[in-house]
């Protein structure tokens, strides 16, 4: 079984398909060590989002309906819980630095032959810039899927220059300098730029959307 997909649209620009299993896959490169002996204090500007404590959990909200967080709030991190849906900030944002935490299930699932899930089956979620831009996050160590889809990559448009992932179990950073589209009327004036960081590795830098 392949990659990806040959039947889907041309991404404009490129010469690839969305989700294009032929395009050629992003070098694996190991991160240097994340591991810090004292959490990183935010610089003094900071909207800290979220600080481990439910109390900072009052800052998101349910994506479906707006209701208060169902994700899980213990041990100093939030967890998925299936079934709730994705989760977005109460507050909006234009351009932004936005420093992002994760890590991907350890235990992989199994579907319903008993094999393990692969590719996109892997803790597969994204980090939204306002509500419609998608740097992918994925369980990508020693599980590849289709470029455009790999952890970090802008998703259905470019894959990540590199394959930055920790290993199962490690958390990954992500920071993001985002600078939002300018519009006149319907008419655009300023495409979006992204510049992506994942571990201290560049995977995109000013990229247009």
């Amino acid at each position: 079984m392949g990659l990806g997909y040959q039947d889907t649209p041309i991404i404009p620009g490129q010469q690839w398909h969305v989700h294009d299993g032929e395009r050629p896959q992003p070098a694996v490169v190991t991160p240097g060590s994340i591991t810090h002996v004292e959490p990183l204090t935010p610089p003094s500007d900071a909207l800290i989002l979220f600080d481990g404590s439910t109390r900072s959990a009052g800052h998101w909200e349910q994506c479906k309906d707006g209701s208060d967080l169902q994700w899980k709030v213990e041990n100093g991190y939030m967890e998925v819980v299936k079934g709730t849906g994705q989760i977005r900030t109460k507050q909006a944002f234009g351009d932004i630095q936005l420093h992002v935490e994760w890590a991907a299930p350890i235990n992989i699932d199994v579907n319903d032959k008993g094999e393990h899930v692969t590719g996109q089956g892997r803790g597969n979620s994204g980090v939204f810039l306002m509500g419609k831009y998608e740097i992918q996050v994925l369980d990508n160590w020693n599980n590849p899927t289709y470029p455009d889809g790999t952890l970090g990559g802008i998703y259905g448009q470019y894959p990540p220059l590199v394959n930055a992932c920790a290993k199962r179990g490690s958390w990954n950073v992500y920071d993001i300098i985002w600078k939002a589209p300018v519009f006149d009327g319907d008419k655009l004036v300023t495409p979006a730029y992204v510049t992506v960081l994942i571990n201290g590795v560049l995977v995109h830098h000013y990229k247009a959307l």
